[in-house]
């Protein structure tokens, strides 16, 4: 048996149905990502260390074109609702389905950057765009 009485269960459902009402949107999208990172099996980017490998999901906020030391840099900043990344993909001015509000699933090394995250040339995939 757990240890909650049945007492205990529908103030815990009512605390919930109440947290989640007086939550902002960002709030409740920040954890909807929190939720699918750990069902996808990947590691929160608020766990990631410099020169790991690792696999993470999320959304992509932003995607901007950036040149680095005279070579075009496609970059994107993820986020999963723990932290941020940027991804950069060095030697590209844009792929098929890199666009912000897309989701997807990168693996690669990690390295600071100025005391952010950021992964080069990723192996990526592009999450179906129904799944939201």
């Amino acid at each position: 048996m757990s240890g909650t009485t049945r007492s205990d269960r529908p103030a815990n459902r009512f605390r919930r149905m109440l947290d989640r009402l007086s939550s902002t949107q960002e709030e409740l999208h920040s954890e909807e990502l929190q939720e699918d990172t750990l069902a996808t099996g990947c590691l929160p980017i608020s766990a990631c260390n410099d020169r790991e490998i690792v696999t993470v999901t999320g959304t992509l906020r932003a995607v901007t074109l950036r040149p680095r030391a005279g070579v075009p840099a496609l970059e994107a900043e993820l986020f999963d609702g723990s932290a941020a990344l940027d991804v950069v993909w060095l030697g590209r001015r844009s792929i098929a389905g890199i666009e912000p509000g897309r989701k997807i699933i990168a693996s690669g090394r990690i390295s600071m950057n100025r005391g952010r995250p950021v992964l080069f040339n990723p192996k990526y995939e592009l999450r179906p765009v129904g799944q939201e």
